[in-house]
């Protein structure tokens, strides 16, 4: 049959019209190479722990992507504090390489410097290049929109639709960058509620989305990061709720680094009674963004985009509740603080999932990238693509067996008005001088599932300070056993996170 076929166009059209022919039959039988690429959601909370409870109020979350596609156990942060965290999620490398200390300007968050060298080869750059159309809303980066950084006219290339915060998280009263232009908002739940402001934009944004091109949308609510203001409809939930009693709760930090060793143990009952009600307004203000899931799933059923969609939920790192007696934070090395939700649903994913591969936050970019058929050998980033562990059928590859987290501590140059006694060189005091962070806070870990459940963390300061940890008999981390464990093993950690620390790109992957 082809061959006729053939015989009859050399004769009646040469070489040419032979070319044409085969090039419309090779698009033919290739029809299934040339389906548009997956759209992609990446939904982002603020401090939203998975040790604490945290998914707990995520009841439509759970059942919507979780039990829809792959839950990780083993999900956690490259840094514990939210400026440096983003950024490794935005830049898909680990702190000491996108050089963001914390959450100030002069710690390189959103600053010039970040602007200029980071964001120009952030993941959403590459996914421009790849043609697809790209939303934000909400919370970007602490100190974006700053007058010493450009304002709120500078949008970061990448980007097709820019809904962002100035600052950090707030649900009324805040001012937004409209693509560049200011955009200020007061305190009508109808109007400004900037959970349900971030999901009505998505949804507009996907209601006037052009069909031909692949769409990738970040969202990224306040929820749960304090004031804890709740939407009107959920501000009396979870009434009973308190903080979990359990494991490391109202425990002293003993043999732990000093400012560990600081908070008053127990706790004066007004602590309790003001770490409870925050535990309990983050649960509250978590049910607006189960409600996001639960209408982005119904959106995307509707234009029938929702099986070729892949939904990421995440949340920059964790937080504590009376943890070793430390009333309300993050920026601790301990389970709490570096563990993070992570589900996700889409194609070639079967449903109803639970992975222990470890997996961090630097590894979301080089996953999105990696379903947007970006060649991955060419991105410079410290991540790897954990598609392979989701979809095996679409990818091989393996898994990391440790991995590096990192946090540079802050601290006034003088004494903290609220907590003299201690002198400078602290923050984040409470009343009763319970300091949760220090200029010697700074500490880099090395954290290992697979060759025994271990973390091993050293700190910057003058005693040298070093914490070790088994997770598998001890959990909680209630025990150092830095003077107990063979020698061996500690000079191996040691050597391994002197590896980690100056690692970058194929370097992060390939230790031994």
């Amino acid at each position: 049959m082809a061959s006729s076929w053939i015989g009859h166009l050399r004769s009646s059209g040469g070489v040419l019209t032979i070319c044409l022919f085969v090039t419309l039959l090779t698009c033919t039988f290739r029809c299934s190479d040339c389906a548009k690429p997956s759209n992609i959601i990446l939904i982002l909370t603020d401090d939203q722990d998975i040790e604490m409870g945290g998914m707990t109020p995520m009841k439509k979350a759970k059942a919507l992507i979780g039990d829809a596609g792959v839950t990780f156990s083993n999900a956690f942060t490259a840094s514990p504090l939210c400026c440096p965290s983003r950024s490794s999620i935005l830049s898909g490398k680990y702190p000491h390489n996108h050089l963001v200390r914390n959450n100030s300007i002069s710690g390189n968050c959103s600053s010039v410097t970040w602007q200029k060298e980071a964001e120009p080869s952030a993941f959403p750059v590459y996914l421009s290049k790849m043609h697809y159309r790209t939303f934000y809303g909400g919370k970007y980066l602490n100190q974006y929109g700053s007058k010493e950084a450009g304002g709120v006219a500078h949008v970061p290339p990448g980007w097709d639709q820019w809904h962002t915060l100035v600052g950090n998280s707030k649900y009324y009263n805040y001012t937004l960058s409209v693509n560049g232009k200011e955009e200020r908002h007061a305190d009508s739940y109808e109007k400004d509620y900037l959970t349900d402001l971030v999901l009505n934009r998505s949804l507009h944004f996907l209601e006037e989305r052009s069909p031909i091109h692949p769409f990738f949308m970040m969202l990224c609510p306040p929820s749960p990061h304090s004031p804890w203001t709740a939407a009107p409809q959920y501000q009396k939930s979870f009434v009973d709720v308190k903080a979990p009693r359990d494991g490391s709760f109202n425990k002293p930090g003993k043999d732990k680094h000093w400012l560990l060793r600081q908070p008053v143990n127990p706790m004066p009952n007004s602590t309790i009674e003001y770490l409870d009600n925050a535990y309990r307004g983050r649960w509250q203000t978590l049910l607006s963004v189960d409600d996001m899931v639960e209408a982005l799933v119904k959106k995307l059923d509707s234009i029938k985009e929702l099986e070729n969609t892949y939904i990421f939920y995440t949340s920059d790192h964790g937080y504590h509740t009376g943890q070793f007696s430390l009333p309300i934070d993050k920026r601790q090395l301990y389970e709490f603080d570096i563990r993070i939700p992570l589900l996700v649903r889409g194609p070639g994913i079967k449903p109803k999932q639970t992975l222990q591969s470890p997996v961090m936050n630097i590894d979301l970019p080089v996953t999105i990238l990696d379903i947007a058929g970006v060649n991955l050998s060419a991105v410079n980033m410290d991540g790897q693509s954990f598609l392979p562990q989701m979809a095996p059928s679409l990818r091989n590859g393996t898994e990391r067996p440790f991995f590096l987290v990192e946090h540079n501590g802050e601290g006034y140059s003088s004494k903290d008005p609220s907590c003299p006694k201690l002198g400078p060189g602290l923050a984040e005091c409470f009343p009763d001088c319970v300091c949760e962070d220090a200029f010697n806070n700074t500490y880099a870990c090395v954290r290992t599932l697979k060759d025994g459940n271990l973390q091993y963390c050293e700190f910057a300061d003058n005693e040298s300070f070093v914490e070790v940890y088994n997770l598998t008999s001890d959990p909680h981390q209630l025990e150092n056993i830095v003077k107990k464990v063979d020698p061996a093993l500690l000079q191996s950690m040691n050597q391994r996170l002197i590896k980690l620390q100056s690692c970058m790109g194929d370097s992060c992957r390939n230790i031994i």
